[in-house]
């Protein structure tokens, strides 16, 4: 009887993926992306344990950038008056230099007296139009885009919040709150003279730049070429579940 046997071949790899192993990153820079992330992004604790463990020092200090997190927080959980008085205390001057930044703040504020209104049934909607009428109305006629999104959220009060069209029905959705706070944290951080966005991300728009233009040239390249962020089987994962810390 002729016996089958599997084949044991190993695959063949591609000139370009033989050509990134070979590349070996320092693991001081790879730190500093990492520390770099967890500054600009906000993440205090965080960042001054990871700053101790890679001896690296801290970019910013501890508590600004804890208010900086607090007041993201705050924006995300809805309490837009108290991230303004964050803001206010911590850098009273992005305000009053950034109209854009501040009519934001206030629209959110105004789609989150509307959402309490409107989470009950016969909500008082008094709060909402005071507060629309004695801070955005005053602002609106300046900009046609803050009239416009003054009239767009207002007509949250004339339609059912559970027939809303797509672009109103964004209003009410965690994206507004998001976009508003990554708006904020970049403003501090400009008004501190650091950097808006961590340098991580500007790599990774840069390496697909670079693969984008290597295939319009026709260069080889694989099919497809993995970011490298997710892992695989091949890396060490500790008991937690996580690859470990370069340090």
């Amino acid at each position: 009887m002729a016996s089958s046997t599997a084949s044991t071949a190993t695959p063949v790899r591609h000139t370009f993926e033989r050509r990134v192993e070979d590349v070996k990153p320092l693991k001081g820079d790879i730190n500093a992306l990492i520390l770099d992330y967890l500054t600009t992004e906000g993440y205090p604790s965080a960042a001054a344990k990871f700053s101790k463990e890679a001896n690296l020092r801290p970019q910013q200090e501890e508590e600004s950038v804890k208010a900086r997190r607090q007041i993201q927080h705050s924006i995300h959980s809805g309490n837009i008056q108290e991230a303004v008085d964050g803001l206010n205390e911590l850098e009273p001057q992005v305000l009053d230099s950034n109209p854009s930044l501040h009519f934001a703040l206030l629209r959110l504020q105004l789609v989150e007296l509307i959402r309490t209104c409107n989470a009950t049934a016969g909500g008082d909607i008094t709060p909402a139009l005071n507060f629309a009428t004695t801070q955005l109305a005053p602002r609106a006629p300046t900009n046609k885009e803050f009239m416009e999104d003054l009239e767009r959220t207002m007509a949250l009060l004339v339609f059912p919040s559970d027939s809303l069209e797509p672009p109103l029905a964004a209003l009410l959705q965690p994206g507004l709150r998001q976009s508003v706070a990554d708006r904020v944290n970049k403003a501090i951080l400009a008004c501190q003279n650091q950097r808006r966005d961590a340098a991580i991300r500007s790599l990774v728009r840069l390496r697909a730049w670079a693969e984008n233009t290597a295939r319009e040239a026709k260069r080889d390249l694989p099919a497809t070429i993995e970011l490298g962020l997710d892992g695989d089987e091949r890396h060490e994962v500790h008991e937690n579940g996580h690859e470990p810390m370069i340090t």
